[in-house]
């Protein structure tokens, strides 16, 4: 990431986290298990709970005066969003940490800052001082279920081989059984953002 970046004219670009849900197309994704998207994603959000209160309070501590500004870059069709967007909300809230949805395809030329493996994979979920200044990123996936599809593409470097889109399906149901394997991937994101977190030296 471009350690000089500065995306102070996007905050107020973006939607709220509620109009963001709300708007959702409802969707069917298959292979990932999802049969409702819009339902799935509210359930998520609703039903998210705190692995413990120790968790909640280091997201509830960071200081209010540090005026952090999360910009959260995605669409409504990518089943990671459904799964993960509703956790990043969560953790924000707690965090009270405004956060905007800034729609992928009207905001590419900031997605294409935050490559994942030179692709557009979403959910982003960037950082801002109110400065501008970005202080980090997550995303797309937690890094244990990104290394499925990271081992897809190193053993499937040919997009024209008859089994790519088989193949790709299948990574595709393996990474919708690993999120739907209990809250493990929460716990795992957590993890990671409160890592991310203590990184910047605000506690």
């Amino acid at each position: 990431m471009n350690k000089t970046l500065n995306l102070k004219h996007k905050i107020g670009q973006g939607i709220s986290p509620h109009t963001f849900m709300e708007s959702m197309e409802v969707r069917t994704m298959e292979l990932s298990g999802i049969p409702n998207t819009k339902e799935k994603m509210i359930a998520n959000y609703e039903h998210f709970s705190w692995a413990s209160a120790e968790e909640k309070a280091f997201f509830g501590s960071i200081p209010e005066h540090e005026d952090l500004h999360c910009l959260i870059l995605c669409t409504d069709w990518c089943p990671d969003v459904i799964w993960n967007v509703p956790v990043l909300f969560r953790v924000m809230e707690q965090a009270r940490m405004t956060t905007e949805v800034l729609i992928m395809e009207d905001h590419l030329e900031t997605m294409d800052q935050f490559l994942t493996d030179g692709g557009r994979a979403q959910p982003i979920a960037v950082f801002l001082k109110r400065s501008g200044e970005v202080l980090g990123r997550w995303g797309a996936r937690p890094a244990y279920i990104q290394a499925v599809m990271d081992h897809f593409k190193a053993t499937h470097p040919d997009k024209q081989d008859p089994k790519y889109q088989e193949s790709l399906n299948q990574t595709y149901r393996e990474i919708g059984k690993l999120y739907r394997d209990g809250n493990e991937y929460q716990r795992v994101m957590l993890q990671e953002l409160r890592e991310l977190i203590l990184g910047w030296g605000l506690h």
